[in-house]
């Protein structure tokens, strides 16, 4: 992977934690000490960056050269060769603090599954907001504390599959509430999502576990939901 590429792939990383709401120019521009025009320039793409200066946002975002590294690079090294083979597509599997991370870079990768492109192939994806970029199907391993909440529907350790490219609160199938893959609390859980005015509220199914409600602005609302869980494994 070439230098030139490492740096765009730096440039969509702060684009998209801007756009999230978690950065903004100033605040890279007075932690790095670059001038805020710089900054700017950079993100437009009128200008590049030094290793040096590379460096500097990089540790300012707390992330590795090897965060900058696109999945596709690493995958033809991974030791499983599923996704060699005809007919199959690889799904990296990654932390539940990393799933809602629009860019999955190699250093994320825990593990990487083979599904069948006719199955992916068939799910319906319902956007809000632009997610186009996002690498849409993820795996998740369930912690234990959200096994409990979900269960009898799923239990510690198993593995659920998520649809990034749709996190509406459409319902997937008529009469049938969909599951999705939450960020709130600064964690990642698997709950059913309902909206009422301002407010979100996610449901655990399990009633020895509060609902949790969050309190959102229209356009941000998207950004608790990860993704629709669309298949549950026991183990993987």
């Amino acid at each position: 992977m070439k230098c030139q590429a490492l740096q765009d792939n730096l440039r969509q990383i702060v684009q998209e934690r801007i756009a999230a709401g978690e950065w903004t120019g100033l605040r890279l521009s007075e932690l790095t000490g670059f001038r805020q025009a710089h900054i700017s320039n950079f993100l437009n793409g009128k200008r590049g960056l030094s290793l040096e200066g590379m460096d500097k946002i990089l540790r300012t975002l707390k992330l590795g050269v090897l965060d900058l590294v696109d999945p596709e690079e690493i995958r033809p090294r991974w030791p499983r060769t599923f996704g060699s083979q005809s007919g199959f597509q690889e799904v990296l599997l990654v932390a539940g603090a990393d799933a809602r991370q629009p860019r999955i870079g190699s250093r994320q990768v825990q593990d990487v599954f083979p599904f069948r492109e006719t199955f992916l192939s068939r799910l319906r994806p319902a956007m809000e907001g632009d997610r186009r970029r996002w690498e849409r199907f993820v795996l998740v391993r369930i912690e234990r504390n959200v096994g409990s909440s979900m269960s009898p529907k799923m239990g510690t350790g198993a593995v659920v599959l998520i649809d990034r490219h749709y996190n509406s609160l459409r319902p997937y199938r008529k009469y049938e509430p969909n599951l999705y893959a939450v960020h709130y609390g600064g964690q990642c859980a698997v709950r059913y999502v309902e909206q009422i005015g301002g407010q979100l509220l996610f449901r655990p199914l399990n009633a020895d576990y509060p609902i949790a409600v969050a309190k959102v602005r229209k356009a941000r609302g998207k950004n608790f939901v990860i993704g629709r869980v669309c298949y549950v494994a026991s183990e993987m």
